[in-house]
């Protein structure tokens, strides 16, 4: 049975921190629904209503892009190796460029990595958890460090050039505002 909860409590947190990878759904009023995998150790619970993940450069930027015309967010964990549960964490979320007030304290949390593209501070207003009796196990062997290379062999201007190529935009067209306010872009 799934169960609502107002605030993110310990046993929520050790759940969280436990898992290797989780889940961002978002979506703006029209345009296509995006989810997306999330590792890289790039997660953390800063209280019981704050959660900041660090969105590394990629393929897409959906999530930028739809919190700009709605903010809405959900991100999903499922217990895949041990406790049968799946939760979800429903809220809103601020979206922090490098040139934002704001990004320097969300980096503190975590190690340095290059192509950092944004942090995101969610401020959780519900969490669900529901049994998880159907997620299968699968175990973890560790993380990938293809994307790490790849921003490394890029450098931060490489980084950027990919930004103003690729992370302009989400794919229906909408905004990410990834270099708004850089005069170099």
């Amino acid at each position: 049975m799934a169960k609502q909860f107002d605030a993110i409590a310990d046993d929520h947190r050790a759940f969280i921190e436990a898992q290797h990878m989780f889940f961002c759904g978002s979506a703006a009023q029209d345009g296509r629904v995006n989810i997306s995998p999330k590792g890289m150790n790039s997660l953390r619970v800063i209280g019981p209503n704050r959660i900041i993940w660090r969105n590394l450069t990629g393929s897409g930027n959906e999530t930028a892009g739809h919190l700009a015309r709605l903010n809405r967010m959900t991100l999903m964990w499922c217990g895949f190796e041990t406790r049968p549960m799946i939760m979800r964490a429903y809220g809103t979320a601020t979206t922090l460029h490098p040139r934002d007030a704001g990004f320097e304290e969300a980096a503190s949390h975590f190690p340095p990595a290059m192509g950092t593209r944004q942090f995101y501070d969610v401020h959780v207003d519900m969490l669900q958890t529901s049994c998880g009796y159907a997620v299968p196990f699968y175990e973890h062997k560790g993380p990938r460090e293809v994307l790490a290379k790849w921003a490394e062999d890029k450098g931060q201007d490489g980084i950027e050039t990919y930004w103003d190529e690729r992370n302009r935009a989400t794919i229906d067209g909408m905004p990410t505002h990834i270099l708004d306010g850089n005069p170099d872009a």
